[in-house]
């Protein structure tokens, strides 16, 4: 391996966070770069995705992906470049996306989640970890299978301005829906309708359940047939009130439950999927791998003609990871989070 440096940096986990997590949970280490053994290689990581989901790993067992121990690096998707390897698969100068560490490099392996990418493929590379990656990919796979849109449908999705909702709600409306997004504030409200394209869009913030519900209600007149959501507590109680006959629940995330430092108050509506006949069922990206170059190219097909628009959020430097990640949770992120690390 020849490299200008033999160390690197990597945001590392300090305490386990109890409610929202702050600065001080976490910090930033400096370590020797790895020497790849046999199936293993090295990607010095030009981009990284930094997502909610994270906070569930930080101090959760039950979460899809493996607890980040004390002192450990944080994990999530990457887009870098081979520059050392002990496995056939991955060649020097290959550019890679895989789910890896919170670092300017990281020692990684082949695994199912790992794919090859052409930087030339998309207008940005920061591309391949948005709209034509995991996000775009969770987007598409929640919608599409778990919620089977029909033209004329209403569909209804929480975090609509954010960077998975946004695009799920577009492909709702490629689908032939009415769509109708809830997101917190006057300004992203108004980005759902006139930059997104939906139909309708409802300020959560000050809403209780019961006014909640009856916004929704307002802004789809005839029922949910299909709620894509990020979100749980109320904003999930309510749009359950709201489902129509055999309506469909993709569960993507529970944003509002992973800084609760008690107990989540109990649902009411759940009933209702008996009432209604209705499904909801939970997903992860992770069960779609083999499909992934099809859903891309389909996605890809929607960029490059304009139906699917979207916005990233970009910050420089490992040393903005810790203030970038917990800007996913106050609200002030606009687009998809992501780090910058190219001439780190």
């Amino acid at each position: 391996m020849t490299l200008s440096q033999d160390t690197f940096r990597q945001v590392v986990l300090r305490v386990r966070p109890t409610g929202m997590p702050v600065a001080s949970d976490f910090a930033i280490d400096t370590v020797p770069i790895p020497i790849p053994e046999e199936g293993e290689f090295v990607v010095r990581n030009l981009y990284v995705s930094l997502d909610p989901a994270i906070r569930q790993r930080l101090s959760q067992v039950d979460s899809y992906a493996k607890l980040i121990e004390i002192g450990g690096p944080l994990t999530s998707t990457t887009l870098g470049e081979v520059v050392a390897s002990g496995d056939p698969k991955a060649s020097v100068g290959d550019h890679v996306v895989g789910f890896h560490t919170v670092a300017e490099y990281s020692l990684a392996t082949w695994t199912p989640l790992t794919r090859p990418v052409d930087l030339a493929a998309a207008a940005s590379p920061s591309n391949h970890l948005s709209v034509l990656g995991p996000t775009g990919l969770t987007a598409y796979f929640g919608l599409l299978d778990i919620g089977k849109p029909q033209p004329g449908e209403t569909v209804l999705v929480s975090t609509a301005a954010g960077a998975v909702g946004s695009v799920a709600a577009q492909i709702a409306k490629i689908k032939g829906c009415r769509v109708v997004g809830i997101a917190g504030g006057s300004e992203k409200c108004e980005l759902l309708t006139e930059v997104f394209g939906l139909d309708a869009a409802i300020n959560y913030q000050g809403l209780d359940l019961a006014r909640l519900t009856a916004a929704i209600r307002q802004a789809a007149p005839d029922g949910v047939d299909v709620y894509f959501d990020n979100v749980g507590g109320i904003q999930l109680d309510a749009a359950l009130d709201c489902l129509n006959l055999r309506g469909r629940v993709a569960l993507c995330g529970l944003i509002s439950h992973y800084n609760a430092a008690g107990d989540i108050p109990p649902f009411t509506n759940f009933f209702r999927l008996i009432a209604k006949t209705a499904r909801i069922e939970g997903f992860t990206v992770l069960t779609y791998a083999e499909q992934f170059p099809q859903a891309l190219a389909e996605l890809a097909g929607w960029v490059a003609d304009g139906r699917i628009v979207f916005r990233e959020h970009i910050e420089k430097g490992i040393e903005s990871g810790i203030s970038a990640f917990l800007r996913l949770f106050d609200g002030s992120n606009r687009g998809k989070m992501m780090l910058d690390l190219q001439g780190e």
